[in-house]
């Protein structure tokens, strides 16, 4: 599915409002200034608030399901605002997926 190129700069959460924060491995390719980041680069979460029973359960990190199929950064496929993802927390229990909200409009991949 066609969308835009995810970077640094795109608004990202977890289903419990939980900052996703995008860490990207390469700086070499950017849009708007910020660097694209990519299937194989890290996605912590901070401040989900999510709890199971009682006991706290965030969510830890971000792990990408259908990140691009065309387009690639140093080998690596990149991840559009479109792509689906799960955020899971630290015994790797799925959580949900991600809201993305804002974001470059100028670059489109596949």
């Amino acid at each position: 599915m066609p969308g835009f190129l995810y970077h640094v700069g795109v608004t990202a959460m977890c289903p419990h409002a939980g900052q996703i924060m995008a860490i990207p491995s390469s700086t070499r390719v950017t849009v708007r200034g910020q660097p694209v980041v990519t299937s194989s680069d890290n996605y912590p979460i901070a401040g989900c608030a999510f709890n199971a029973a009682g006991a706290p359960h965030p969510c830890l990190e971000l792990q990408w399901l259908t990140p691009a199929t065309r387009v690639n950064v140093g080998g690596q496929a990149v991840i559009l605002q479109t792509s689906t993802g799960l955020c899971v927390a630290g015994d790797q229990a799925p959580q949900g997926s991600p809201a993305i909200t804002g974001g470059q409009t100028s670059v489109k991949g596949t």
